[in-house]
């Protein structure tokens, strides 16, 4: 198992056209060439563009194969606007070596946004630890950060992603409950939220003894995670 990830966390809003956001998450991906994991925010290919559903859905499978053909040895965390069963969806997607490791549909759907009227939930049995060369992942979409039966499903993980689409109006929600979910779960939390004059930012590295690695105003924050922080805690507070 890795002792150390590499961690960049792009902090982006979305742009029109799609393209632009696609772009720059490309243009991150070369620029960051050692890094081990990167994390992007919700939808951060199309935004919530349910006037133009089928066309983000279209663009998200084209985002898809390009991004699976330039994520390398990285591992690439976002989600996307997706039609799956004849139902729409916001799809997690976790690529690395050119695969898919891990995907599922967001399950808590936020209904301030209105969610549930476009978009099926997902089923919370699809919410599992995933590994990755030696390392056990987790990962929660934006507002099922509060829903405390999900931590538990996630009890265990080394690093739980959370991409996020968190409007400022409770940014400090999304920063005591990320931090809360990584001294809970004794695991690092690795936040992605969108930048949008409207969203929190706030994005983060949460450790498991309290500590944040957080950069309001930055488009992307780099951070290293040391595994072996968390090995530690375990060993001498065992839950």
């Amino acid at each position: 198992m890795a002792k150390k990830v590499e961690t960049t966390i792009l902090q982006l809003p979305n742009m029109t056209p799609y393209e632009k956001n696609l772009e720059e998450i490309l243009r991150w991906l070369e620029r960051r060439p050692d890094s081990d994991l990167i994390v992007a925010p919700e939808v951060c290919l199309t935004d919530y563009d349910y006037e133009n559903i089928d066309d983000a859905v279209k663009f998200g499978d084209y985002a898809e194969e390009r991004l699976l053909s330039e994520c390398g040895e990285r591992i690439l965390a976002l989600t996307r606007l997706a039609r799956r069963d004849g139902r729409y969806v916001n799809e997690a997607i976790v690529m690395h070596r050119g695969e898919v490791i891990h995907r599922r549909a967001k399950h808590k759907l936020f209904l301030l946004g209105e969610e549930d009227r476009y978009l099926q939930a997902g089923d919370a049995e699809s919410i599992v630890p995933f590994e990755i060369d030696g390392v056990k992942y987790g990962l929660l979409i934006c507002f099922e950060l509060r829903y405390k039966e999900l931590w538990k499903r996630l009890e265990g993980c080394d690093i739980v992603l959370l991409p996020s689409q968190w409007g400022i109006a409770r940014k400090r929600h999304l920063e005591i409950l990320s931090s809360a979910l990584a001294i809970m779960n004794q695991c690092f939390v690795v936040t992605a939220n969108s930048s949008k004059e409207d969203m929190a930012s706030s994005s983060a590295i949460s450790s498991p003894n309290g500590g944040v690695v957080m950069e309001d105003f930055s488009t992307v924050i780099d951070g290293t995670i040391d595994l072996n922080l968390s090995k530690k805690i375990r060993r001498y507070i065992r839950m």
